[in-house]
């Protein structure tokens, strides 16, 4: 076998590499986490089942998508992403979607992952069929017209004759406040959380990410690393699109909700993906209504306030025409074949692992984007 001689200048650059990468590595972990939010209803939830992932990161045809999310035939687990999805934490690897599936925390975790150095965290608050214009309402977009509680409190006597307009009036806004809370829980208690985390000496900043200097969340304090909120992902849609009241206010509470939610992260330009409704793909029949609310869900990134800091990504442009031509074909006649491409109904995507998987991708060079824009 050939010897390698190593000469004066190969040794030095060894030596200083051996130097340099251990510095590097300590820099990266003492720099504030980059934090990241994923909000919205069922789609941001994920409904691909991890069984299907799993069959077609073995297949010829699919096995390239996902090949890097596995190392010796286990799934890839990131202890440089950490997750937190409600009840659920630890670090990134797949089935962080609704239970035993994945959504587009997976690729964006890997996204931004790959292209931070330092540690980062995703906190996940998405709940299924939830609509923005009453449960994610923001608070600057104030309650309905009379008129409209008057109804809503008809219909919901109708199952509870006990009901009042107050329960009428706290259901609006109430996944708002849940969001928040989740996220301040989350960075308040990040050593509880993840026992990996080393700022708890980071002077306590607060649940909007603020530290006791009064320096917002895009900064450092002062002793330990701390961390700062980089990006808001919002992907949700489906019970505003379905009526038409919710669809004719949706870009005015949408970009209510961007800058609520800027002003209570004391983020004032902090990049926000918005991930516009793609069920059906690029190729179905044209669909007025939900083109309209396509259209509402796009309007906000166009207001001169949001240029350069708001972006929208369609997700249509993923739609999985595989599976969604077994599902056509009838997918309970066909349910071997089925099982190998899709794994729930069109709202949710089909569960496709590909499709899914390719959003959160999608969702994670938007928000690099605009945060080259920022800087």
């Amino acid at each position: 076998m050939k010897r390698i001689h190593h000469t004066p200048v190969l040794r030095c650059l060894v030596a200083g590499l051996a130097l340099i990468l251990p510095a590097a590595v300590a820099l990266a972990a003492q720099r504030p986490v980059k934090v990241f939010i994923l909000a919205g209803q069922s789609n941001m939830e994920g409904k691909a089942k991890v069984s299907l992932l799993e069959y077609q990161s073995n297949q010829p045809e699919t096995k390239g998508q996902f090949q890097h999310l596995k190392q010796d035939g286990k799934w890839v687990v990131r202890d440089d992403v950490w997750i937190k999805f409600l009840d659920r934490k630890g670090n990134l690897t797949v089935g962080y979607g609704s239970p035993d599936r994945i959504g587009p925390e997976l690729e964006f975790g890997n996204t931004v992952g790959n292209h931070y150095q330092q540690q980062v965290l995703l906190i996940k608050t998405a709940w299924g069929g939830k609509s923005l214009f009453r449960d994610f309402r923001p608070p600057s977009s104030g309650l309905p017209a009379a008129e409209v509680l008057e109804a809503m409190l008809d219909n919901l006597k109708k199952r509870n004759p006990e009901a009042t307009l107050a329960d009428v009036k706290e259901s609006f806004g109430a996944y708002y406040r849940q969001m928040l809370d989740e996220i301040s829980d989350t960075l308040e208690n990040l050593e509880d959380h993840f026992p990996d985390y080393d700022g708890q000496s980071s002077q306590g900043q607060s649940s909007q990410g603020q530290s006791s200097q009064g320096q917002s969340s895009q900064g450092q304090s002062s002793q330990g690393r701390g961390y700062e909120i980089s990006g808001f992902v919002w992907f949700q849609g489906w019970n505003d699109m379905i009526n038409v009241d919710y669809t004719a206010e949706y870009a005015e509470n949408m970009a209510n909700f961007i800058r609520d939610v800027r002003k209570d992260l004391k983020t004032p330009n902090l990049p926000f993906v918005i991930g516009q409704l793609g069920v059906g793909g690029t190729e179905e029949a044209p669909n007025p209504k939900k083109q309209a609310f396509k259209d509402a869900q796009a309007a906000p990134a166009e207001l001169p306030e949001f240029q350069d800091n708001v972006m929208v990504v369609k997700t249509d442009q993923f739609w999985d025409m595989t599976a969604d031509a077994v599902f056509n074909k009838g997918w309970r006649d066909h349910v071997e074949e089925w099982e190998t491409v899709g794994s729930d109904y069109p709202f949710h995507y089909l569960g496709s692992a590909k499709t899914f998987s390719r959003i959160g991708t999608a969702f994670g060079k938007a928000i690099l984007e605009l945060s080259e824009r920022e800087e």
